[in-house]
């Protein structure tokens, strides 16, 4: 501690560096999209079965094309701004969120498990996410939206890294 009582920090912190695939934004949207459409079939066929009431039926409609331009065209760009992951023989750290933002940080010699996920639209578009569990209260680190030979590697990478320093984990 210094006289001031501030905390003197040994290495300065710099943001993780690596972005998700280029990708990311359109599958965010385009897994947006999806109950967006459902909400506009749903308004369409109210409209056709209760055509009275113009006034309510501009209202929807309005908040649905609002809540389609803010979840399926800023969210995803918003996102892919933010998310951000770097992998160091140390730690894992990556950045999320869009709205509320978090960065976590996981040492390596805590980690447990490195696993992919690979959902549908993910499939489709040829990424993955990385999920690495560690002994920590606060739950996996994940690192979303990646092209999956970059997904591929980073398993390697971390189950290599991990394997030097298996003294803990826990």
């Amino acid at each position: 501690m210094s006289e001031s009582g501030g905390i003197h920090l040994v290495a300065h912190l710099v943001d993780p560096a690596n972005p998700p695939s280029r990708k990311a934004p359109l599958v965010w949207a385009v897994g947006a999209a999806i109950p967006w459409l459902a909400l506009v079939v749903a308004q369409v066929v109210w409209f056709v079965l209760d055509s009275g009431r113009a006034w309510l039926h501009v209202a929807a409609a309005v908040a649905t094309v609002i809540g389609i331009v803010v979840f399926v065209v800023v969210v995803p760009i918003w996102r892919y701004r933010v998310h951000r992951w770097e992998i160091s023989p140390q730690a894992v750290y990556t950045r999320s969120g869009w709205l509320v933002q978090e960065r976590r940080i996981a040492p390596v010699s805590r980690v447990q498990t490195v696993d992919t996920y690979r959902g549908p639209l993910d499939r489709l578009f040829g990424l993955a996410n990385v999920t690495v569990t560690t002994a920590s209260s606060a739950g996996a680190v994940h690192i979303v939206a990646l092209d999956s030979d970059v997904a591929d590697r980073i398993v390697a990478q971390l189950t290599d890294i991990a394997a030097i320093g298996a003294e803990d984990a826990t």
